[in-house]
C-alpha cells in the first residue's frame, strides 16, 4: 500500500527547493508549475501544491499551517544524528525549529516547520530497548 500526501503551499518553486535541500526527490511526471510530487520513501510520497489547485480538491477552508496545526508528519530516519542533520537542513533552508528535541533514551526525535508552517517529526528508535511500559 502507498501513502500519498496533499499538502498546501503558497510558492511551488519554494517548497521544491526547500525539500531538495532535505535531500528528498521529486518525480517530474506528477510535478508541474503548481504541483511538485515529492517522493518521501519507496511507498510514501507528498504532493505539494499551491493553494488554487490545493482548494480544488476540498470544499472546506484550507488551514493556515502557521497559525494552528492540521498534522504531525513524523519521518523515521536511521540514526539520532540523521534526525539532527535533518532539522539543520532544514532550518538552514529556510524552516524553523517547532519545538525542544525529544530524548527517552530508546527514542529522539526533533521538530521543524517548513516555510508553510507544516510539522514534519524526524525521529529514530530501538525497537530493541523499548521499555515494557511502551511496547
Amino acid at each position: 500500500m502507498n501513502t500519498f500526501i496533499n499538502l498546501c503551499v503558497a510558492d511551488v518553486t519554494r517548497s521544491r527547493a526547500f525539500f531538495s535541500a532535505l535531500g528528498f526527490t521529486f518525480n517530474d511526471h506528477f510535478s508541474g508549475e503548481d504541483t511538485a510530487g515529492m517522493q518521501i520513501n519507496d511507498s510514501c510520497f507528498a504532493m505539494l501544491m499551491h493553494r488554487d489547485k490545493f482548494q480544488g480538491f476540498t470544499p472546506r477552508a484550507i488551514a493556515d499551517a502557521t497559525q494552528t496545526t492540521e498534522v504531525l508528519t513524523a519521518l523515521q530516519l536511521d540514526s539520532r544524528d540523521a534526525v539532527d542533520a535533518m532539522v539543520e537542513a532544514a532550518v538552514a533552508a529556510g524552516g524553523s525549529v517547532f519545538r525542544a528535541p525529544e530524548d527517552h533514551g530508546f527514542m529522539y526525535g526533533r521538530s521543524f516547520c517548513d516555510p508553510d508552517g507544516h510539522v514534519w517529526e524526524p525521529f529514530w528508535y530501538d525497537a530493541s530497548t523499548i521499555p515494557e511500559e511502551h511496547r
